[in-house]
This record gives C-alpha cells, sequence and structure tokens, in this order.
C-alpha cells in the first residue's frame, strides 16, 4: 500500500489569515494521524506565509508516523532539519516568491550541490527525496546525487487527467520504471486528487508515498476531513 503523508500548509495559511491559532497546526497533525495518515508534510518558507519555522519545533514531538520536510535548501532550512531531525527531508528548488513549487531540479546541473547537501542530511539519519520532473536523464541524474529517493512532480499529470489525457501518465511510468532499476523509492505530489490517484497509483510501480495538501484540504471543506483521509487511503490500496 502507498503511504498518504497530509502537507497541513493550508491549515497553517488559514491559520495566520486572522493573526491568532485557529485552527492549530499541532491539532490538526495530531488528528489527521489519528484519522489514518501514514505522515505529515510541511513546507516552511522563508516568509513564512503558511508554515512558520516555529511550527517545525512544535510539530515534532506529536508527529509519531513520517515527518516530512520539504523546502529549498537554503542555509536556514538545513540548520532547522538538522537540529530537528525529521523522517524525511524533501528538497525542492522554488524560488522564495513561488506560490507554489513549480519546476524540479535539474539535477544534471545541481548535481554538486544536492550531493553535498544530501550528504549532510544522511549522515545525519535524514532520509532524503528530491522533487524531480518526469524525464528520464533527470532520474538518471538523480541517482547520482546519492539521494534516498524522488519525488516525482505531478502537476503536469493532474491537468491533463483533468482533460481526460490518460496518456500524460506514460512518462511518469517510464520514470518509475528507470528509478526501480536504479533502487530509488518513489514518491510524487502536486495536485494529485480523490479524482486522479488511484489511477496514478496504479500506473506507478511501487510509489512509496504521496503528499498531498491542498486537494485534501479543499475537498475536506464538503466531506470532512477524517471521511477524506480514509477515502484516500482506499485508493492507494
Amino acid at each position: 500500500m502507498t503511504k498518504l503523508s497530509v502537507n497541513i500548509n493550508k491549515i497553517a495559511t488559514l491559520r495566520n489569515s486572522r493573526g491568532g491559532d485557529v485552527p492549530n497546526v499541532v491539532q490538526f497533525a495530531k488528528d489527521v494521524q489519528r484519522f489514518g495518515s501514514q505522515g505529515v508534510t510541511i513546507h516552511p518558507r522563508p516568509d513564512e506565509r503558511h508554515i512558520r519555522y516555529q511550527d517545525v519545533y512544535d510539530l515534532k514531538p506529536v508527529v509519531h508516523t513520517e515527518y516530512n520536510i520539504e523546502g529549498n535548501p537554503i542555509q536556514k532550512f538545513i540548520d532547522i532539519v538538522l537540529e530537528v531531525k525529521p523522517t524525511q527531508v524533501t528538497l525542492v528548488p522554488d524560488a522564495e516568491d513561488a506560490i507554489t513549487s513549480n519546476a524540479g531540479w535539474d539535477t544534471i546541473k545541481h548535481k554538486e550541490f544536492l550531493v553535498d547537501v544530501i550528504k549532510e542530511f544522511k549522515n545525519n539519519g535524514i532520509r532524503t527525496s528530491i522533487f524531480v520532473d518526469p524525464e528520464l536523464k533527470q532520474i538518471e541524474g538523480a541517482k547520482d546525487t546519492g539521494t534516498d529517493r524522488i519525488e516525482l512532480y505531478t502537476e503536469a499529470f493532474a491537468h491533463q487527467y483533468s482533460l481526460g489525457n490518460e496518456q500524460a501518465i506514460q512518462p511518469y511510468t517510464e520514470c518509475a520504471v528507470l528509478a526501480n532499476e536504479l533502487n530509488l523509492g518513489i514518491n510524487a505530489g502536486h495536485d494529485l486528487s480523490l479524482e486522479n490517484i488511484k489511477f496514478f497509483k496504479d500506473n506507478i510501480p511501487n510509489l512509496l508515498e504521496v503528499s498531498i495538501g491542498h486537494a485534501l484540504i479543499a475537498e475536506s471543506l464538503y466531506l470532512g476531513i477524517e471521511n477524506v483521509v480514509q477515502m484516500y487511503l482506499q485508493r492507494l490500496k
């Protein structure tokens, strides 16, 4: 079964919009795990517009499943991850002013940088994953960085699938086959939803984990968070 990690950034965005502590991100993390989520994902950004750096520390004691911290490995991010020591760190090359992540790493161009960062995390017992586009050369490049896993950037698939184009899965399947041959673990995320998650999972061999935030929270507005978590788990079996 593919694991579900719930990205709780949107809960922090809602909290920050009123300046208080409602909804409480720590309580929400406790709840989604109680409802069956096998992980909690956060993505702190330098402007702290959703997850704040303090949240990273506050969540550590309550995440008893997999704790996945995503982000661009600037020095402050690296320092926090090394101090908190989550289960997994996912490296994402997003610009500081990006609304959301919008591209994977060029694992060839940035190989030397990624090798150094990944080595430091792995030396501290933290599993590493890097965000990549569904291109075979980038999967090969990822192997050369020493990373444990890749996270396939799924926005293109999700968009095309919503238009009825099931062939959009093909490059992802090809990349997954190659990743398996290279002994790279496979994660995935971005715009995955109840609508497309089963099709995606069924076509990605050995998909270990998906990280879902925006769609899951939006769907929960109508269906309820406990119900939605269970619906994802059923589709990921």
